[in-house]
């Protein structure tokens, strides 16, 4: 069991800033659970090109407003609180923030903590194997 409260990371090498936004990740790929999970904070007043070519993610606001545009097709949505979307097809989009636009996010594949946005927005797929479990070889 794994329990973190999200200021447990402030600080840490699980909080990162890129300006636009920051991103606090309480689950990554050294976890072994498939997935990765995240707090993202927007900040008002920006706009984020991202294009997860490796990756699919889905994202939950739960505070903040902006718009979301598939960069392909031109089509807005509103970002509002329990707004939901899924990245399911590698989609090209901007979110664009009003105020802070803070979100709960999942990625797969997990994501390592150390990936960097490229010049088109993409996470590189950097493969990771979990650490072992505190009860690996461990019998009762």
């Amino acid at each position: 069991m794994k329990v973190v409260n999200l200021s447990d990371l402030d600080g840490t090498e699980n909080d990162v800033d890129h300006g636009n936004w920051r991103s606090r990740r309480f689950v990554l790929a050294k976890d072994g659970v498939g997935f990765s999970f995240h707090d993202t904070v927007l900040r008002a007043g920006t706009s984020t090109d991202m294009w997860y070519a490796n990756h699919i993610e889905c994202v939950y606001v739960y505070q903040g407003n902006g718009t979301l545009v598939n960069r392909d097709s031109g089509e807005k949505f509103e970002l509002r609180p329990g707004t939901m979307y899924l990245l399911n097809d590698h989609d090209k989009h901007t979110v664009i923030a009003e105020t802070d636009i803070h979100t709960a996010c999942v990625f797969n594949p997990p994501v390592t903590g150390r990936e960097v946005h490229d010049e088109n927005g993409v996470y590189p797929l950097i493969v990771e194997e979990p650490a072992p479990s505190s009860t690996d070889g461990v019998t009762a």
